[in-house]
């Protein structure tokens, strides 16, 4: 339990620092349909997630237009922790990071559990959820109290995602994975630089 106290904690802190406040940029969403499919190829292998708007919609509807703006192609599963989360999100360019960071959520109300296989926006606080989720690769029911909430599930492909490489741990400087601003500010050049057995998303497409 107090292992999942602490995780919880980090994946609200280990999503990146705030920087100097910037202006939010106003951008209306796609709207995402009630249930869609869609299909992550990433390194390991292919990896199929079923999203429920009714579950989430804001996340939903983020989730959906990030996917049409090919925002996931080339990210990298940055922070993997075995028997915990698959997290991701962070663009491989840090000028469109930057854009999308700006684009803070209000949260969505918790109506599904953490359970194995669901799929839940990362969060720092309150309102913060951008671009940044996670795969729940256990159950993981202590996160719905912190606010945590699900807009979809991986329906093929678990078995892929607890292959996704967890070499190098927790974000630094807790473990050994890479430094949470780096990774906004340099993107993929500083990811394969120093964390080169990272795994990544090819592409993320929506079954029609």
């Amino acid at each position: 339990m107090r292992f999942l106290l602490l995780m919880a904690a980090v994946l609200m802190a280990g999503c990146g620092s705030e920087m100097p406040a910037a202006k939010e940029a106003k951008k209306e969403p796609l709207h995402a349909p009630g249930v869609f499919t869609a299909t992550m190829d990433t390194t390991k292998g292919p990896i199929m997630i079923e999203v429920h708007r009714d579950w989430a919609p804001r996340a939903a509807d983020r989730f959906y237009e990030l996917i049409n703006e090919k925002f996931y192609n080339g990210v990298k599963f940055h922070r993997v922790m075995r028997g915990f989360v698959a997290q991701f999100g962070v663009n491989k360019d840090p000028k469109i990071q930057e854009l999308w960071r700006q684009m803070k959520m209000n949260d969505d109300p918790v109506i599904q559990k953490n359970v194995r296989g669901t799929i839940t926006f990362a969060a720092r606080g309150p309102a913060s959820r951008t671009t940044q989720m996670f795969i729940n690769l256990r159950d993981n029911r202590l996160l719905d109290k912190d606010g945590f909430a699900p807009f979809g599930k991986v329906v093929e492909g678990m078995d892929v995602a607890d292959k996704l490489t967890f070499l190098y741990g927790e974000l630094a400087p807790a473990g050994g994975g890479p430094e949470a601003q780096r990774m906004e500010t340099e993107g993929n050049v500083y990811l394969d630089r120093f964390f080169p057995r990272l795994d990544a998303i090819n592409t993320i497409t929506v079954e029609k």
